[in-house]
């Protein structure tokens, strides 16, 4: 941890000789093949939480865990006539304490077919993004789960075949796009989706309707069980604008377990939604607010019940607690969360200085997250950050169970 702060010193002290921007305008021809991608390097230390349901869990028997990490990503693109392939490429290493962890995948490889500019056809490994949502996304039934506390970090897709159909218009509605999805699952394709040997169909529909955009999201049964939604996003001024989600998931399954052991299962249909708003102040500080109910979340009690198990130290209670851990270890298990998000461009006039502070909080336990960061990004292509998380809550809370209760974390990014 010393050696990488000492090496993250030296690339700050490095900002002072950083180079003017220029201008080039050969820069933005177009050309048919087009490469980048950035190196991260990341080091942070965390103080773990002795008296923690997941430290427990965890069999750990120790104070803090430092953690040092490599990712590389590549981005391609190949343009040719009415076709064009891309591909986005992931590899990581990390290392701990505890051991050693190596990745290597590809988050997107898919090629794509445009002969009009209304239509489009994808198939390979694609990234969806469907809902207007900043840190969930309660309508994005063809994607993996964001990361609230990262919620801009690219992610990996999944295998699909995709189609745009999009037609514009004069009058109230401007603009209607239809997306139509098949996404097979097997034993080797799309596996962590859901049930195997099935053709899941999905599509969304958008809509351009009086300057506001909606999408209607959809997906079958199959892998999962079926679900719809809506989404809509607007711009009530220049500064600000309000952005919501609504979805209904059909027979869902909920395993738990109780103070005594007992596991569970039920069956029932789900509800889940989104309120948000993003605000733009005069002096260019960015907030972002917003609600989220989840409807497949676990009940406080619930929770609670869980805690208590592990508390036990009942020795056959805990192995049917990390049995069923996982589905309450998830990020944001329970039912009602606030997102607050606030980021200042250029503070106190230091220029490609941004600091932001993002909570996170259990509205039933009243248990939260804070995680403050500076970011710089004066030396050409690279970004420097410094993130710290403090995690807060009573005992059989959601936030004060975690493993960690704390978390400082550098990052160095080089971008090319």
């Amino acid at each position: 941890m010393k050696r990488a702060l000492a090496a993250l010193v030296c690339l700050l002290a490095a900002t002072a000789w950083a180079e003017d921007f220029k201008f080039d305008a050969a820069e933005f021809d177009r050309q048919p093949f087009e490469f980048g991608g950035y190196l991260e390097l990341k080091a942070d230390r965390s103080w773990l939480r002795r008296d923690g349901s997941f430290y427990t869990l965890n069999g750990l028997a120790r104070d803090t865990l430092d953690r040092n990490s490599a990712t590389l990503k590549l981005n391609a693109k190949y343009t040719q006539g009415i076709a064009s392939f891309n591909l986005r490429a992931n590899a990581e290493a990390r290392r701990d304490q505890l051991g050693s962890e190596d990745t290597q995948r590809f988050d997107e490889a898919y090629v794509s077919f445009k002969p009009d500019p209304g239509f489009t056809l994808d198939a390979g490994k694609i990234a969806a993004k469907w809902g207007k949502g900043y840190a969930w996304n309660p309508v994005g039934f063809i994607e993996r789960m964001k990361d609230p506390n990262d919620a801009e970090l690219a992610r990996e897709g999944y295998t699909m075949v995709a189609a745009d159909f999009i037609r514009n218009f004069d009058g109230k509605l401007k603009t209607v796009a239809f997306t139509p999805v098949l996404l097979p699952v097997g034993t080797q394709t799309n596996q962590d989706f859901g049930r195997p040997k099935h053709l899941n169909a999905a599509a969304k529909l958008y809509l351009l309707y009086l300057d506001t955009d909606i999408d209607f999201t959809w997906l079958g049964g199959g892998s999962r069980t079926p679900r719809f939604g809506i989404d809509f996003s607007r711009n009530l001024s220049s500064a600000l604008e309000i952005h919501g989600e609504w979805a209904r998931m059909r027979d869902v399954e909920q395993r738990r377990i109780d103070a005594a052991g007992k596991v569970s299962s039920e069956v029932r249909d789900a509800t889940s939604y989104l309120l948000g708003l993003r605000y733009l102040t005069a002096n260019d500080c960015t907030w972002i607010a917003e609600y989220y109910r989840n409807g497949a979340g676990y009940t406080q009690d619930q929770l609670t019940d869980f805690h208590r198990l592990v508390d036990s130290g009942n020795p056959p209670l805990l192995a049917k607690a990390r049995q069923i851990s996982p589905s309450y270890g998830r990020p944001n298990a329970g039912e009602r969360y606030l997102y607050l998000r606030a980021s200042q461009k250029e503070a106190f006039d230091i220029v490609y200085f941004t600091p932001a502070a993002t909570l996170i909080a259990n509205l039933d336990d009243r248990s939260w997250s804070l995680t403050p960061e500076l970011l710089y990004t004066g030396v050409t292509n690279l970004d420097l950050r410094l993130r710290a998380t403090w995690l807060h809550g009573g005992a059989h809370s959601e936030f004060g169970e975690k493993q960690n209760a704390r978390k400082l974390e550098l990052m160095a990014r080089y971008y090319f």
